[in-house]
């Protein structure tokens, strides 16, 4: 899983740019499905057939784009000014680095920062939007920025690349886009022992890897008109809360299992699935932690209002400081969700003929 992992992370696919990620996961799951489409927006839709018609069909995203930039103007001293694409906290910029698709390939940079030996001139109490910094390429005209194959409208990534927290028998890891291709990794490791399961009971798997989800659940919302799925899953990261930080509050921690959703600010999740969830996590020995954490948002909260509505949840992977460059997850946590999911989509002929009623 580690591999897996390595190579979707250092990729590099903000919002809108998910091209590289989406290639990769295609090459990853191409022959292990059934279908396989990209539809206009760029979602990358995989689908496993049904081994029993009579069981529902289920749908289960994750989001390929991480938070990242947009080259906006290039200084005549060669220097990168940017936009945002996501959610930042403008504090964790300075002296960042980052990694540019250029037309010539990944080139690296790094977010300038004043030297502290200046700071007696400054107010170091001061905080820089984000509109006020500059990426340094090592360029000293624009020119040579061009020659490197930069322009404007190119993505750009956080540069650091994911690594073991620790050491082996920790089995965590450290690095940027984990939010949210640690789902990717779930959904393409369920893909896998779904082929290799060929006894498995399940209905039509829709595997969906959504783009666009940091800037406004984008991808999501345009799913279930087409596909129609009986209930749906989506597969996400959340935030600990365990780190003994203010605000910390102890309800999600790191390597006690994956969350199984009650309600963020976009979804209250359906009481069916969460009910399952719950169940076959405990019938299989699978650590499990509820979530209600109103901070975040998710695939989930688009898809479940689309169409004439789905019965939907979410399963969440623990993640320390979510949305930068050293997001931790645990390997185990990752390992649980894919069992968890797996559980929830065998077991998921229980949900048949039942409603919101029957909760």
């Amino acid at each position: 899983m580690y591999k897996l992992l390595k190579d979707l992370c250092d990729l590099v696919g903000p919002s809108g740019f998910e091209q590289d990620v989406q290639r990769f996961i295609k090459k990853e799951i191409q022959d292990k499905v059934d279908q396989l489409e990209v539809d206009p927006l760029g979602n990358l839709i995989a689908t496993v057939k049904a081994t029993d018609s009579q069981m529902p069909s289920i749908l289960l995203a994750a989001h390929a784009d991480e938070i990242g930039f947009i080259v906006k103007k290039i200084e005549p001293n060669g220097t990168l000014r940017f936009e945002q694409l996501g959610g930042f906290d403008n504090r964790i910029l300075l002296a960042q680095s980052v990694t540019i698709k250029s037309l010539a390939g990944y080139i690296e940079g790094v977010i300038g920062a004043l030297a502290v030996h200046y700071v007696k001139w400054d107010d170091p109490k001061r905080i820089d939007s984000h509109r006020d910094l500059y990426i340094d390429v090592g360029a000293s005209s624009a020119e040579e920025v061009l020659e490197m194959g930069i322009k404007v409208g190119q993505p750009i990534s956080y540069g650091s690349k994911l690594k073991l927290a620790g050491d082996k028998k920790r089995n965590r890891v450290i690095g940027k886009a984990l939010d949210d291709r640690a789902g990717c990794a779930v959904l393409i490791a369920l893909i896998n022992n779904l082929r290799s399961n060929k006894e498995a009971k399940h209905g039509d798997i829709y595997c969906v890897f959504t783009v666009q989800e940091e800037v406004g659940l984008r991808g999501a919302s345009v799913l279930s008109q087409g596909i129609k799925p009986d209930f749906a899953l989506a597969v996400d990261t959340t935030p600990t809360s365990d780190t003994y930080d203010v605000l910390m509050t102890g309800t999600r921690k790191l390597g006690e299992g994956p969350c199984i959703k009650v309600a963020d600010k976009s979804l209250i999740s359906h009481p069916l699935v969460t009910g399952l969830l719950e169940k076959v996590a405990e019938e299989k020995n699978i650590p499990y932690q509820q979530e209600i954490f109103m901070g975040i948002g998710t695939d989930a909260g688009a898809i479940h209002m689309t169409s004439t509505g789905v019965s939907t949840g979410v399963v969440s992977i623990p993640s320390r400081y979510t949305h930068t460059p050293i997001e931790v997850i645990d390997l185990d946590d990752l390992e649980n969700s894919v069992r968890l999911v797996e559980e929830f989509i065998f077991a998921s002929k229980e949900l048949i003929g039942k409603n919101f009623l029957d909760t």
